[in-house]
Formats: structure tokens, C-alpha cells, sequence
């Protein structure tokens, strides 16, 4: 299994509500690809910034994912939400 982890950068204020709604819109769109497991969004407890947890079965299906032009078309729609860009950092799970 191939595990990315996007650490979001802030959201501009009075923008949280339409964050939320771009990830749940994404999510029904990258569901779609093969090799999909999940895509989860993790909000700080204490402070910081959101995250997300994208789970799929090879790294290939994430790539296949990430060059798609929906992939593009979500970029799109998301950058003026932020202060900055999307961090991400990638996984393959060795021991579960």
C-alpha cells in the first residue's frame, strides 16, 4: 500500500467551511481511480493546520491520481483557499 500525508498550508481566514466542502467534492471525484483506499482530513487539535491522509494501493495509482486533469481541475479550485501550498510527503507501509 503507497501512503501520502499533505500537510495543507493555513487557510485564509473566513475559509475553513469552503475548504471542507473542496475536500469532500475531491473525494468523491478521486474516489473514482483505481487503486483508491481512502482520503481522510485530519484537523489539529491543538492549533496548526489541516492535513490529509491519501491511502491507495500502489504508488503507481496515486501517480495515475495526481497527473489526471481532475487532479488539476481540484488544484485549481483549492489554491485561492490557502496561504501558500500543499506539502506532501510519501509512504509505502512496511509493517501493519
Amino acid at each position: 500500500m503507497f501512503v501520502s500525508i499533505i500537510q495543507f498550508p493555513k487557510i485564509k481566514e473566513g475559509q475553513d467551511q469552503a475548504f471542507q466542502e473542496w475536500f469532500k467534492w475531491s473525494n468523491s471525484e478521486f474516489s473514482k481511480f483505481p487503486g483508491f483506499i481512502r482520503r481522510s482530513l485530519l484537523e489539529p487539535e491543538k492549533g496548526g493546520t489541516y492535513a490529509a491522509v491519501v491511502e491507495m494501493e500502489g504508488k503507481e495509482n496515486f501517480m495515475t491520481m495526481h497527473s489526471s486533469p481532475i487532479h488539476a481541475e481540484a488544484g485549481k479550485k483549492v489554491i485561492g483557499l490557502f496561504e501558500g501550498s500543499p506539502t506532501p510527503t510519501f509512504y509505502k507501509i512496511i509493517i501493519q
